[in-house]
């Protein structure tokens, strides 16, 4: 039995479509430039990205990392490394993620779902964070601290 067409409700009008703003296109070439490598830089050196974190982050991750390396115990700052590498971790996808999509005008809506789907993805990371960088012992804990100053270069 054949079902009779949905009508649209005659009492809501119709939403104009609102038009995206163009993403202003980077020709290959000005994307896959050359770079010079340094005189100290290591001929085997892999290709790299870093983001931009707040001065308020960077300083607490020194501290904390200053404080990870000296304390005769380091297992003692795992609570405090993994709440880091969260704060870190979100700070990051904000950098590579969010703030394009700001820039790209993409609009409230897709701003918001991003926002929501960020959330999800941030709770099941900081979990599992918390749970490798709990089990690690004090030689584990101190090479993660040196890798985040390698990052922060």
């Amino acid at each position: 039995m054949a079902t009779p067409a949905k009508r649209a409700s005659p009492s809501k009008p119709e939403r104009p479509v609102k038009p995206v703003k163009p993403i202003k296109a980077i020709k290959a070439s000005e994307s896959t430039k050359p770079v010079k490598p340094s005189a100290a830089a290591d001929a085997d050196a892999e290709p790299f990205l870093r983001f931009r974190h707040p001065v308020a982050l960077r300083k607490k991750t020194l501290s904390l990392l200053g404080t990870l390396e000296q304390a005769d115990d380091a297992t003692v700052h795992r609570d405090a490394l993994s709440a880091l590498v969260v704060e870190l971790t979100n700070s990051g996808l904000d950098a590579y993620f969010m703030a394009p999509l700001r820039r790209a005008g993409a609009g409230f809506i897709v701003e918001q779902s991003a926002k929501l789907g960020l959330v999800g993805v941030q709770q099941v990371m900081g979990s599992v964070v918390r749970q490798i960088v709990g089990r690690m012992d004090g030689p584990q804990l101190i090479s993660v601290s040196v890798s985040i100053r390698q990052f922060m270069r």
